[in-house]
């Protein structure tokens, strides 16, 4: 399970450095491949390998009604792998679809992470914590 937050930079060729905390168990769970796609909130998604072919499974099983959902998840689906030093290249497109330039947070998501443009996942943070919580928090404790 992946949980935490990490402020990171893509370098000028659009690679990603993987926290170092994260590195080792994503090569011994997933020989160090990933997938990365679109997310319908605007930022991307980070998959171990394994874990991209249940999701991938579950998405190509929809029904016909469901596929330009399809589509934007296998469709911008790219496969990569880490390098010798924790790096991984997030493509051109993908990198534009988020809006990601330079500075980005990365998220751990349990099973996967999401990658969003730093600014952009500020800005929607703020505007979550001023509004309401969802009602599914109602009886939850803290």
């Amino acid at each position: 399970m992946f949980q935490g937050a990490s402020s990171l930079s893509l370098d000028t060729k659009g690679r990603l450095s993987v926290p170092t905390r994260h590195r080792d168990v994503l090569t011994a769970t997933a020989a160090a491949q990933l997938t990365i796609t679109k997310h319908p909130h605007g930022c991307l998604m980070v998959f171990p390998r394994p874990e991209w072919e249940k999701f991938r499974e579950r998405v190509a099983a929809l029904p016909m009604s469901a596929q330009w959902w399809k589509r934007i998840f296998l469709g911008n689906a790219m496969d990569v792998e880490m390098d010798a030093t924790g790096r991984v290249l997030v493509s051109p497109e993908l990198r534009a679809a988020a809006g990601i330039a330079k500075d980005a947070i990365l998220l751990g998501m349990g099973a996967h992470f999401e990658l969003w443009d730093k600014a952009s996942y500020d800005a929607q943070e703020a505007k979550a914590m001023a509004g309401d919580m969802p009602e599914v928090f109602k009886d939850f404790s803290f």
